[in-house]
């Protein structure tokens, strides 16, 4: 298990970007990705690339998954109003950057009613210059950001309710240990997956929920009693994000299972709250959501002060995947890197550093940056061959 150490300050490295860039792909799947709200039928991605005035590039990703049409409407965001913010101009530092280009954006977001889709943009490209900064030093990304090591736990996530004892069986076999199901397909429907996956792992084996925000609190409620025998290591977003905290506070009353939610927090003051009022066992920022590296950086000190587990949310493409992780192995503590194990090109060939699960941990390797190199016509290539 990696060691617990104190969050060393973001580095201030100047930056001055001489262009940026969003690129959207798009691989058909042949099985859907099935949440409580919505279906996924192709696997979407936009990347950002930046490029400073001295010709260092890092790649960075944006969410985009629902809904499917918003990934282009992203790349505009980031071609009409955040690159002519952020291009030849000096930061400090790249939280200096992220901040700025916020704040730039704040009346804007609440104008046009896109906060989300504004700090979905701004988070990619700040993943994308924090990838920069770490490839011009010539250090992987954990390290530029003061972790002590590579070293991480996993688990297997997006598991869809359609057999899913057989999808976890075949992952153990690909070395997982832990592993989380979608919930919120009904009642018998939940129970039985639940109970055929506490089945195939035995007592022992480790696996959480999410109900993607599926419940009301009286229903919340009635299925965490319903699950209570079969040991759930957390139950994820068993209420919607935006629901008052005295919800969430009567059903952790009600209930010995953790709570788990993060994914869908925008904003500092948000976290602030969802932490401070003692519900949730479990924080999930979203980095390619809301923040980058430069806003949850503070998110993370705040959990670990008040001693909740930090595991980064994560259901898009490669490159965001591996930000996720080296930023997990920066922050340090026992959280867990989220793992979609649903098929998706974007995903598998362009984080080759997870393609080796040892016994629920992978290692992140010494390359620059966050280790893997992106060339768009191949990736338009792979997706054509999809």
């Amino acid at each position: 298990m990696s060691p617990v150490h104190p969050l060393s300050p973001l580095p201030a490295l100047p930056v001055r970007l001489a262009r940026l860039e969003a690129f959207v792909f798009r691989c058909p799947i042949a099985t859907p990705v099935r949440t409580s709200f919505g279906v996924m039928r192709e696997r979407p991605a936009v990347f950002v690339r930046a490029e400073d005035d001295g010709g260092a590039v890092g790649w960075g990703e944006t969410w985009c998954n629902f809904p499917a049409c918003g990934a282009e409407h992203r790349v505009r965001l980031l071609d009409t109003l955040v690159a002519p913010l952020a291009i030849d101009r000096a930061f400090a530092s790249p939280a200096a950057l992220f901040t700025e280009v916020t704040r730039q954006t704040a009346v804007l977001a609440i104008q046009s009613g896109e906060p989300g889709p504004i700090a979905q943009v701004i988070a990619g490209v700040d993943l994308a210059v924090w990838d920069l900064c770490a490839r011009r030093a010539g250090q992987p990304l954990w390290q530029l950001l003061g972790g002590a090591g590579d070293d991480i736990a996993v688990y297997a996530s997006g598991i869809n309710p359609e057999r899913p004892a057989d999808t976890v069986a075949a992952e153990l076999g690909n070395g997982h240990r832990a592993f989380k199901l979608k919930v919120g397909f009904g009642e018998e429907r939940d129970l039985a997956n639940v109970r055929a996956i506490r089945d195939r792992l035995g007592e022992d084996g480790r696996f959480m929920l999410d109900a993607n925000q599926a419940w009301k609190l009286d229903t919340a409620i009635r299925m965490a009693g319903l699950l209570e025998p079969f040991a759930i290591g957390w139950l994820e977003e068993p209420l919607r994000a935006d629901r008052p905290v005295d919800e969430w506070q009567q059903l952790r009353a009600a209930t010995s299972i953790p709570l788990a939610a993060g994914e869908n927090l925008l904003g500092e003051a948000a976290f602030a709250a969802a932490i401070d009022g003692g519900t949730l066992a479990v924080v999930q920022p979203d980095s390619a959501k809301w923040g980058g590296i430069s806003g949850v950086w503070p998110v993370l000190e705040r959990i670990r002060a008040a001693g909740r587990v930090y595991c980064p949310h994560f259901l898009g493409a490669g490159i965001g995947l591996l930000a996720s992780a080296h930023l997990l192995a920066a922050a340090g503590g026992n959280g867990m890197l989220e793992i979609d194990v649903n098929p998706n090109p974007l995903r598998t060939a362009l984080s080759p550093a997870l393609a080796t699960i040892d016994d629920g941990r992978v290692r992140l390797g010494r390359a620059p940056g966050i280790g893997t190199q992106v060339d768009p016509h191949a990736i338009r290539a792979l997706c054509a061959g999809a």
